[in-house]
């Protein structure tokens, strides 16, 4: 089957003229670019369809290749495919065929309807009108997931090897959360695998411009990072992982999709936080997460 992006380009890096920190921004859900036969495939109209994107997350954080620090991002939608999942972690109950043994076809995300082929987007809406075919799986998952997570390996071994440490920064965004009670709902979620993905440092960096900004930030409730964080966060190799979770409403109208009056100002403050990991000190990162493991 030929691939649905044969024709362009299905993700890009944004890099910069020259790198001036060990860090790498990821943008996996941003993407909005979908194919036609993909929209043939949906039940979905085309806003229903995007309430999944993780929209405008890329441009909350576009700055970050001006300052010296390459930027990944997804051109294709989450609904497409989600590359924060195993390779193959899919729904048999969405494909015409048997899927092989080795598919992990039971996992809690593949049970909620958002594996790597994902069953429904928000307030549980199925996507799908008919179902797929695993050549179809294996043409997203062989011909974009995988060379997505060469090109991020290969980002991450590059700067790894330029300053002996690497940050990489997943960039996501999350529905407005409701109130608990008293509990304010927060604006960030910053996950680090609960401590076990980077060094005590970078989150408490994090936590403090956030927080300094007037915005509420929670720690790996109710999101502590997922695969990406979970694959690639290996502090004691020195590949830090540290997800980011900006709540929609703060930029965004979460019902029409668009920018919302203080879009400008949220994409400062990532700015802000961009700007202020690039002035990290890398030793301290080293000599801070060994600390922590003894």
């Amino acid at each position: 089957m030929q691939s649905d992006f044969a024709d362009r380009p299905a993700f890009e890096t944004i890099r910069p003229r020259r790198a001036v920190a060990p860090l790498v921004f990821n943008s996996p859900h941003s993407g909005r670019d979908y194919p036609e036969r993909f929209l043939k495939l949906t039940r979905l109209d085309h806003l229903s369809i995007r309430q999944s994107e993780d929209a405008f997350v890329d441009e909350l954080f576009g700055r970050a290749p001006h300052l010296g620090v390459p930027l990944l991002r997804a051109r294709f939608p989450r609904a497409y495919l989600d590359v924060n999942r195993e390779p193959y972690e899919l729904d048999p109950a969405m494909f015409v065929e048997t899927l092989p043994e080795r598919y992990n076809t039971s996992s809690p995300r593949v049970a909620a309807g958002l594996g790597t082929l994902a069953r429904i987007v928000a307030e549980n809406k199925h996507i799908y009108s008919e179902r797929l075919t695993l050549a179809d799986a294996r043409m997203r998952i062989e011909g974009i997931y995988k060379p997505y997570h060469t090109t991020l390996q290969t980002l991450l071994s590059t700067t790894l090897n330029t300053f002996g440490i690497v940050v990489l920064i997943d960039c996501h965004s999350m529905p407005r959360l409701t109130r608990s009670g008293d509990r304010i709902p927060p604006d960030i979620v910053l996950g680090d695998r609960y401590g076990t993905s980077c060094a005590p440092a970078i989150i408490e960096l994090a936590e403090t411009l956030f927080t300094s900004a007037g915005l509420k930030v929670a720690r790996n409730r109710p999101y502590a990072g997922g695969h990406t964080t979970r694959t690639y966060g290996r502090p004691q190799h020195g590949v830090h992982a540290l997800q980011i979770e900006i709540s929609r409403h703060l930029y965004m109208n979460e019902v029409t999709l668009t920018r919302g009056p203080d879009f400008a100002a949220i994409q400062q403050i990532m700015t802000r936080f961009s700007a202020a990991l690039i002035q990290l000190d890398i030793s301290r990162l080293t000599r801070d997460y060994a600390e922590a493991a003894e």
